[in-house]
């Protein structure tokens, strides 16, 4: 029940919690972990879901444009270069808020880190991506309440809400004062099942390739330590 809890908890932007994540075998802290870096796009957060789905569909429909080699379109309106490059702020939010911030915060606020190795960089990276996915879960054991960690952790809770929200808004009055396309012969389906299977491929891919190094440096090292039984 726990895991369950832990893992819809973080599938959504809600920080409620029924056992500390902290205590969580390193895979089942893994999963929480993954779904906040993801933008917990599984169920969305709250208030905020949608639009960052719209975020990660903008970036499949540009990228079945480029395979079927025609302009991208999505609800008939065409996806330009404006709209490309305010989808990518928008998706580089999560690796600057959790990895730029996180390693300022690693680098100068070690000594708030109780535990060591692997477990202690898995509780670093899961404050700052708590803050930064507006969830509000904890893995518990890290010291959060330093003058550096709160004025970091409050800038990633500006650059997740705002950061995330402004250039989506852009998007949106962008693609309002576009004329509506009709369809073509050349145009890519965005309700059939190949799209729903770019979609996942696309939100898994992006995820993977940003977070899944220092993934491997926290809950991967530590479950295979502690497999080998090195660790603890």
């Amino acid at each position: 029940m726990s895991a369950l809890f832990a893992a819809i908890t973080t599938a959504a932007s809600c920080g409620a919690v029924i056992s500390m994540h902290d205590s969580l075998m390193p895979l089942a802290g893994l999963v929480p972990l993954v779904n906040i870096m993801l933008g917990e796009v599984v169920v969305g957060g709250v208030g905020a879901g949608l639009y960052g789905m719209l975020v990660f569909v903008l970036i499949a429909v540009f990228i079945a444009g480029l395979m079927v080699g025609r302009t991208p379109e999505y609800l008939g309106k065409k996806i330009e270069a404006k709209e490309m490059k305010l989808a990518v702020i928008a998706i580089l939010v999560f690796p600057i808020g959790i990895l730029g911030l996180g390693a300022v915060g690693l680098s100068f606020g070690a000594a708030a880190i109780p535990a060591s190795g692997p477990h202690g960089l898995t509780e670093l990276l899961y404050a700052y991506a708590s803050a930064t996915g507006n969830n509000g879960s904890a893995f518990a054991g890290f010291g959060a309440n330093t003058l550096l960690h709160n004025v970091l952790l409050a800038v990633a809770m500006l650059l997740g809400r705002f950061a995330v929200i402004v250039p989506t808004l852009a998007i949106a009055g962008s693609l309002a004062a576009k004329k509506t396309v009709p369809p073509s012969s050349g145009t890519f389906p965005t309700h059939g099942r190949m799209f729903v299977a770019l979609l996942v491929a696309v939100v898994l891919v992006v995820g993977g390739l940003t977070f899944f190094p220092v993934l491997a440096l926290g809950p991967v090292v530590e479950h295979l330590a502690l497999a080998a039984g090195t660790l603890y």
